[in-house]
């Protein structure tokens, strides 16, 4: 009896990977971009941004797939995915949706205790200019990006002190995780591996087929979504550095940003579909 084929989702981290570093661009991902939605293989983008950031990103996509949040503190699915069973556990109009995170006002109220003893400063600290200063963003993306649900990205003045802040976060169920530019508070359950999890029973259960997932990240937060799926892709730095992370099969994209995300991807999708064509 001839196998079933799996079927192919894509997850993919944001800043430093599909959109460049700098000017959040990515023009030189269109051609794989195109293909995928063609072949009507899920997008799954899963981000430190906000949900107010990915829904406007999505729009410019036109992606209508379900989507990560904030380190995975939240997974939305579109209501009407495909008809989807969808297990909701809270709601946000037009989305069915998991949270995996703390409350913002959790967190807020952590570094607010914490501050006198430890010099933090987040998100929530910031005005919208002073946020497109420390990120480089227009103006209506960075009030987006102000707008939080789950998580913090922060500055923390004295670098020694990260131990000692990461101990009381703990204490709190919050952890720390680093980005690109910022160090994020985050709910203790919450990663992208746990939510890449979900997602994938979600389709596996809903598509009743085996799947085949890819995952391309630049960061160390995206480490744990890397190791959760079968062809992890490591997309290098602007200055052609990787992160010093090893996984089984990991593939190393040769270009930063939005270049290496399109052919990493272009050349996984050639070997699927060769892979295929020979089994057929």
């Amino acid at each position: 009896m001839r196998k079933k084929t799996r079927r192919v989702i894509v997850f993919t981290d944001l800043d430093g990977t599909l959109l460049n570093h700098h000017d959040y661009a990515y023009e030189d991902a269109k051609p794989a971009l195109a293909r995928i939605r063609t072949a009507q293989i899920p997008l799954i983008i899963c981000t430190s941004k906000t949900r107010r950031e990915v829904e406007s990103l999505r729009k410019e996509l036109d992606n209508h797939d379900p989507f990560i949040v904030e380190n995975g503190g939240g997974i939305f699915f579109p209501g009407d995915y495909h008809g989807f069973t969808i297990p909701e556990s809270m709601g946000v109009s037009g989305y069915k949706s998991i949270m995996l995170g703390v409350p913002y006002a959790k967190i807020r109220h952590f570094i607010e205790a914490v501050r006198p003893e430890i010099s933090v400063n987040g998100f929530g600290d910031w005005g919208v200019e002073e946020i497109m200063e420390r990120t480089g963003l227009g103006l209506e993306a960075a009030a987006m990006a102000k707008e939080r649900e789950f998580t913090e990205p922060f500055l923390i003045e004295d670098p020694k002190r990260l131990e000692d802040l990461a101990g009381a976060a703990r204490n709190e169920g919050i952890q720390i995780t680093r980005g690109g530019r910022f160090l994020h508070f985050i709910g203790i359950a919450s990663d992208k591996a746990a939510a890449v999890d979900i997602v994938k029973a979600t389709f596996a259960a809903n598509w009743k087929a085996p799947l085949l997932t890819i995952g391309l990240g630049d960061s160390l937060n995206d480490f744990s979504m890397l190791g959760r799926v079968d062809i992890p892709v490591l997309i290098p730095h602007d200055d052609g550095s990787y992160e010093s992370i090893d996984l089984p099969g990991l593939i190393r994209a040769p270009f930063p940003g939005s270049r290496g995300w399109n052919t990493a991807l272009t050349n996984i999708l050639d070997t699927i579909e060769t892979r295929d064509c020979q089994r057929g």
